[in-house]
């Protein structure tokens, strides 16, 4: 339609109609000759449908492992004031998770007995509001917490790292708050390259033993489980021409157990399984 004097389409008769659509149609094979004519991209392969293997195969009814694929476990002893995760004190939760799990941190046969030891480095001011809590401080194997809402509820959830020494592993954890308690709600450690979030998504990257790729795993929030599920695991190239860090050899004594709050990629778990 072609647009009239007051700006809006005015009616053309369907002669002139027929006649402009053939000539715009002549004009567009025109201008495919000047450049070469249409050409042809190929044979297009046929889809085919997923090949099911092993038919017979009786399914299985439950996972062969129990390596605690939801987390969600209550941070016993730290507080959240007025319910403000913001107002947590971020060292204060690695301390309780370190006294959760002696096996992994007490004594020096520990695994990350170090990471124990170097928690004396960790400053605090005592007020326990966010400020000055000694995350990121020199020597302090606590990363600096970032705050985003990744539960969808308008309230910030706590992402917090800390190095798990001597051996180079790196944990993440994300926190919420649930009746003004400290709720674990993912848990995950490994030789870690880079974390990101995304909308309501932890994207966590490790180096692989093959040469020019890496591992890319995301947690999406689950309010079903009330928790953040591990929902894509993939192998992926990198951009950096073929170099890469080996990952370091897991520790046996971090494997996930009843009683320990490791995630199914714990380092353990995750590496056996690569």
């Amino acid at each position: 339609m072609l647009p009239s004097r007051r700006g809006r389409p005015a009616r053309v008769p369907a002669a002139l109609a027929l006649l402009l659509a053939t000539a715009a149609a002549a004009g567009a094979l025109a201008a495919c000759g000047d450049t070469g004519g249409l050409r042809g991209a190929g044979a297009t392969p046929a889809a085919r449908s997923p090949a099911r293997l092993w038919p017979g195969l009786t399914p299985a009814s439950s996972p062969a492992y129990d390596i605690g694929e939801v987390e969600h476990a209550v941070v016993e002893g730290v507080a959240v004031p007025g319910g403000d995760v913001r107002r947590a004190d971020p060292v204060a939760a690695v301390r309780a998770e370190i006294a959760a799990r002696p096996d992994d941190y007490a004594g020096a046969k520990a695994p990350y007995h170090e990471t124990s030891v170097r928690m004396a480095d960790c400053g605090t001011d005592g007020t326990g509001d966010g400020a000055g809590d000694g995350a990121g401080d020199a020597g302090c194997p606590v990363l600096r917490p970032y705050y985003r809402d990744l539960t969808g509820d308008g309230r910030p959830e706590m992402t917090l790292g800390f190095r798990l020494l001597p051996e180079k592993l790196t944990a993440v954890r994300v926190y919420t708050v649930e009746k003004d308690r400290l709720v674990r709600v993912m848990s995950y450690e490994d030789a870690v390259s880079a974390v990101e979030l995304a909308g309501r998504t932890v994207i966590v990257r490790s180096p692989s033993e093959v040469a020019g790729y890496e591992y890319r795993l995301q947690w999406t929030w689950d309010a079903d489980q009330r928790a953040m599920l591990l929902t894509s695991d993939e192998m992926l190239r990198t951009d950096d021409g073929g170099r890469h860090t080996k990952r370091p050899s897991a520790s046996p004594s971090a494997a996930a157990s009843p009683s320990s709050p490791s995630s199914p990629s714990s380092p353990s778990s995750r590496a056996s399984d690569r």
